[in-house]
């Protein structure tokens, strides 16, 4: 489960993805397909949640893995390489960031 939480040591990828418009669906598809298949049984993953843009040109990954070391383990895994073939070929770009919570504000 995604918590976003500044005392919990763990790493969140952020990735932007940018897309033709009519790309937008096949991008989220195959993100949501390597997810359940592929990312959820890599060790070290906690979640994902994917994110479409309102005007179909943006798709982005917040991702939470449990240390730096195990998602650069995860990157080294063929069929996660296969991965992000697949994707660069469908996405116009891609900008992954890893990241760490700073700050946290919420309402009552």
């Amino acid at each position: 489960m995604t918590m976003i939480c500044k005392e919990q040591p763990l790493v969140t990828l952020i990735n932007i993805f940018t897309v033709a418009p009519e790309q937008q669906k096949a991008l989220l598809d195959n993100l949501i397909k390597v997810t359940q298949e592929i990312m959820y049984k890599q060790p070290g993953f906690i979640s994902a949640n994917l994110h479409k843009s309102l005007d179909g040109t943006k798709v982005t990954n917040y991702a939470q893995w449990r240390s730096r070391a195990d998602f650069e383990a995860m990157l080294q895994n063929p069929e996660v390489r296969q991965h992000i073939r697949q994707a660069s070929q469908i996405a116009i770009s891609a900008e992954p960031t890893l990241y760490e919570v700073s700050f946290i504000a919420q309402s009552d």
